[in-house]
């Protein structure tokens, strides 16, 4: 009990009170039998502020006492456990026998699990190899084969590493040796290191650029020039530009440039991507079975509700599962150290940035929980920044359904993390030193006893995300409803009333956001549209932004099919005509709304879009990092806001690298 009258919760004992004593304010007496003497002023039960409900606690009455029990649920196995012994009491022979048989059986398998277990898995493992020589021997060379050979790999290598893991331990890493080498000798390879391949990597970029951009497509240079304005801008505001370390924002724009020159550059890694979208799209589609179950066959006449939102229960049920077993824990620590390593970032805030890549903005600090209450504004930034500059895989796996280019969504996921730490550390430096270690990296498993535990756990905390989804373009497409038919009655009155000239939320977002489009490379003939999906993606969220985007996606595939239609049928002549920004055909009556976009302006669109920086997710970000760290809530609330802005401008920075690396295929 403290001195100030406050009372202490009481956990984990057993407070006995007398029956008759029905005063909750009474004095301790001597001999008294009481346990616990409150002062008058004590308030008890639920009156207490700091009361938490026991809903494990057992009453009972002895004696003319109640009694209060705190029941675990070993006591009640303890107590199974004592009855087995008295089993052989009671049934007859036969059940006895059999008792007595399932007990030694049991206790074997108890001895021996681990025996048993490895046994099993080696003869799964055996008849997997025997399954996959047969089927290279029937039929290789077609696409089947091929993705059964990249599984194999992956498969392969993910159980080499654990299986040395567990009898090597940390021998087998690259950090473990590295730690063996003293300090001193540590920094001094490190730094050298560090010189050489910063002068490599810029000359290698510089080199390029000149040769394979500037001779053969000039016009890519614009989104270079965009990429030096939104650093030269975040220099000039940034919080301390005195104190601004250009480490990791050198190896944020590298990994961004190279990453990319590898995905739209490369044809190998062109190829692998599209081939990994491919995959992904195809695994997607498996979600329409359990629509159709449970919606009807003609669920798809409502597709945003029963085929958009269905998809993120499935890919939330799959990434459950990955988590139980403990694929994703290894993907992100790896990612993580790499980018601490090259970076210089602290490990809170890589592992935050790795998780950022496969989970959301509210899911991706709760690898980090313990740590945000004594991190720096500058890791708290970094922490918000990463959550605003990417997109959780379960919203990616929906946006893929809308015809978004899988492989550019699955590289935008990719590209945005050290994105977000080069911006984040460029407009809101470092002044302190981080107090968070290594330690972070020891990601703990899944608690669920078995993967059907797992995925019905992850489909489950779906629920949340498909609601908070679902409500929010419900609100923010109504408020800009009527924002805009506000608008539109403003406009009216002053002679806008021209369709596609009307004064709107879009119209004036066009022109706020015209400068970033074509900073980032967007033609010039489509910079107004791009400029409204980023007003879109902004002000309301970048679901929204992609619906709107997809538009112009399945009306560019609608007039490539129009337009080849003439070497099919030479009755069509295959011509249109602009009726301000839509289409219209010549051979028959159909318009496509919006008009389209080049090739160009989608691509860089789809990476500009591929963030969570809305003015929405401002309330997500604060609500899910101050219930993990309440005493951080002021700091949250004062980092916050440019935290968006630079979560935004992480996005821009990497449509202007797929800009300038932009070749059509």
């Amino acid at each position: 009990m403290n001195e100030d009258g406050n009372s202490v919760q009481l956990r984990q004992v057993k407070l006995v009170v007398e029956n008759d004593s029905s005063d909750s304010n009474y004095h301790s007496q001597p001999g008294s039998t009481q346990t616990m003497v409150p002062e008058p002023d004590m308030k008890f039960g639920k009156d207490n502020p700091a009361f938490v409900p026991d809903t494990d606690a057992v009453e009972k009455r002895e004696n003319g006492k109640v009694k209060k029990d705190l029941v675990e649920e070993d006591d009640f196995e303890s107590s199974d456990e004592e009855h087995e012994d008295d089993s052989h009491k009671y049934g007859n022979a036969w059940s006895r026998g059999i008792k007595r048989l399932q007990t030694g059986i049991f206790g074997a398998f108890k001895k021996y699990n681990e025996m048993v277990w490895t046994c099993i898995y080696v003869c799964l493992l055996t008849l997997f190899m025997a399954y996959f020589i047969a089927s290279m021997l029937y039929r290789f060379g077609d696409e089947g084969s091929i993705r059964l050979l990249v599984m194999t790999i992956l498969l392969a290598m993910f159980i080499t590493y654990f299986a040395m893991h567990s009898f090597f331990g940390d021998r087998i890493t690259f950090y473990y040796y590295w730690s063996m080498i003293d300090r001193d000798t540590r920094d001094k390879i490190a730094r050298w290191f560090h010189i050489i391949c910063c002068i490599l990597l810029a000359l290698g970029a510089f080199i390029y650029v000149i040769i394979e951009i500037a001779l053969k497509t000039p016009s890519n240079l614009i989104s270079l020039s965009g990429m030096v304005f939104f650093i030269l801008l975040f220099y000039i505001f940034s919080y301390n530009p005195a104190r601004v370390n250009w480490r990791p924002v050198f190896w944020g724009l590298a990994l961004q440039f190279y990453f990319a020159l590898a995905i739209l550059r490369w044809d190998p890694g062109y190829r692998a991507f599209r081939w990994l979208g491919d995959r992904v799209s195809e695994f997607l589609a498996y979600t329409d079975e359990g629509s159709k179950f449970v919606f009807g066959p003609g669920y798809e006449e409502h597709f945003f509700a029963f085929k958009v939102l269905t998809v993120i229960v499935f890919f939330s049920s799959f990434i459950s599962v990955l988590y139980y077993l403990g694929v994703m824990q290894f993907l992100i620590r790896n990612i993580a150290r790499f980018m601490a390593a090259v970076m210089g970032t602290s490990p809170a805030e890589s592992l935050n940035a790795a998780g950022n890549i496969f989970i959301g903005q509210s899911e991706a600090p709760l690898l980090i929980r313990p740590f945000i209450s004594k991190m720096t504004r500058s890791e708290l930034h970094a922490i918000c920044t990463g959550g605003f500059a990417t997109i959780a895989g379960s919203v990616m796996a929906a946006y893929i359904l809308y015809k978004v280019p899988a492989n550019h969504l699955l590289s935008a996921s990719v590209m945005s993390a050290p994105a977000a730490l080069a911006m984040s550390k460029l407009f809101y430096p470092e002044t302190r030193k981080s107090r968070t270690g290594k330690e972070v990296y020891n990601l703990a498993s899944g608690q669920e006893r078995n993967i059907i535990e797992a995925a019905s756990k992850g489909a489950s905390q779906s629920i949340s995300l498909i609601a908070n989804i679902a409500v929010n373009l419900i609100a923010f497409i109504a408020l800009i409803e009527f924002l805009n038919q506000t608008l539109i009655w403003f406009g009216n009155r002053i002679g806008l009333e021209k369709p596609g000239e009307e004064l709107s939320f879009q119209f004036l977002c066009s022109y706020v956001f015209y400068p970033v489009a074509f900073l980032m490379g967007v033609a010039e003939e489509d910079c107004f549209e791009v400029a409204k999906l980023i007003g879109d993606k902004t002000f309301i969220n970048e679901f929204y932004a992609y619906t709107r985007l997809s538009v112009y996606i399945k009306n560019r595939e609608n007039l490539t099919w129009y337009e080849l239609l003439p070497t099919q049928n030479s009755s069509f002549t295959g011509d249109w005509h602009f009726s301000g920004n839509d289409i219209m055909y010549d051979d028959f009556n159909h318009t496509l709304v919006g008009g389209v976009l080049q090739d160009r302006s989608v691509v860089i669109s789809t990476y500009a879009l591929c963030g969570f920086s809305n003015i929405s997710s401002i309330g997500i970000m604060l609500g899910a990092l101050g219930a993990m760290a309440p005493r951080r809530q002021t700091a949250l609330a004062q980092v916050v806001v440019r935290a968006m802005i630079a979560g935004n401008v992480a996005c821009f920075m990497t449509a202007c690298i797929a800009g300038l690396l932009y070749e059509s295929k």
